[in-house]
C-alpha cells in the first residue's frame, strides 16, 4: 500500500527507518519501521539501510502529548549513524506519522549529513483533528 502512493522517481533510494531507541526496541522485540522497510525493499522501492539513523538519547513515549511538546524531546534525539546518505536520495520509512515531529527530526538529520532528498513513507496518518495542540 505504501510503494503505491510513492512519487515516481529515476533515482536510486536510499531505504531509512525511523529508528526506535535501543531499549524501546528490546522492549518490544522489533521495529514496526523495519519490517516495513524490508517489505519495500523486496519489491524494489530502493536498497535498505538499517541502520542509518540513531536515536542518541532515550525519549519518553510521544503518545498523548502535542506537537510543540514532541518537538522538544525530539531535539538533538536522532543523528546520522552512517555517512552514505551524502547526495543520496532518502525515503524515510515509520509506521504511523502524528504531528510530524519525529519526520521532521529525521529529515534535518539526513539534509544536514548530505542528503539530496528525502520522502517520507508511512503506513497511517494521524489526522490534525485528534491531536491536542495545547500541549
Amino acid at each position: 500500500m505504501i510503494s503505491a502512493r510513492l512519487p515516481e522517481s529515476d533515482e536510486e533510494r536510499l531505504i531509512i527507518l525511523v529508528p526506535l531507541h535501543r531499549w524501546r526496541q528490546w522492549q518490544r522485540g522489533f521495529n514496526q519501521a523495519a519490517l516495513l522497510a524490508r517489505e519495500l525493499e523486496k519489491i524494489g522501492c530502493g536498497e535498505l539501510l538499517v541502520d542509518g539513523l540513531k536515536r542518541t538519547k532515550r525519549t519518553p513515549s510521544l503518545g498523548g502529548m502535542g506537537a510543540k511538546a514532541r518537538a522538544k524531546v525530539l531535539a538533538g534525539a536522532i543523528e546520522v549513524a552512517r555517512p552514505v546518505v551524502k547526495g543520496r536520495h532518502i525515503l524515510l520509512v515509520d509506521d504511523v506519522l502524528t504531528s510530524g515531529a519525529t519526520s521532521t527530526a529525521c529529515v534535518k538529520a539526513l539534509k544536514r549529513a548530505g542528503a539530496k532528498s528525502v520522502v517520507i513513507a508511512c503506513f497511517a496518518r494521524v489526522l490534525d483533528e485528534a491531536l491536542d495542540h495545547a500541549a
